[in-house]
């Protein structure tokens, strides 16, 4: 599947101007990438440069097209909404700017019931701008 062509508003509980992903880029059981590209009218940037509070949101917007990916194409339900339960060892490297193109990859570290914990990492080519592990926790329907 060309996991680009989806419309990520499709996957996702939050809808624009909120949605802080361009781009579902794969997918497997264990891990997810997005793909933003940061633009000037993106809500978190300020003087061509993105707050580092839109990498938690970004972060926790991955594990939502992750989730709206299973949901969709592979169980063919709703999509449900999310929590973040916990974000823990946030380091951010640097911010990023107006142009950069960011991947976010998370790994599943465990699922557990309606949680799910998570390794991220935001980067713009080979460089890693940010990490931090995010729980999540899905609203039992």
């Amino acid at each position: 599947m060309d996991y680009e062509q989806i419309d990520v508003t499709t996957l996702l509980p939050q809808q624009p101007p909120f949605v802080l992903i361009d781009h579902l880029t794969h997918y497997d059981g264990a891990v997810t990438t997005t793909s933003l590209l940061v633009r000037p009218d993106n809500l978190f940037v300020e003087d061509g440069i993105l707050d580092a509070c839109a990498y938690v949101e970004n972060i926790a917007q991955t594990c939502a097209a992750r989730l709206g990916y299973i949901n969709k194409y592979i169980y063919h339900r709703d999509v449900c909404i999310g929590f973040i339960g916990a974000i823990r060892n946030l380091n951010v490297v640097r911010t990023a700017h107006v142009g950069e193109q960011l991947m976010t990859t998370i790994t599943v570290r465990e699922e557990v019931m309606q949680l799910t914990l998570v390794d991220a990492t935001v980067c713009v080519g080979d460089e890693t701008l940010c990490t931090a592990e995010m729980k999540i926790a899905v609203r039992d329907e």
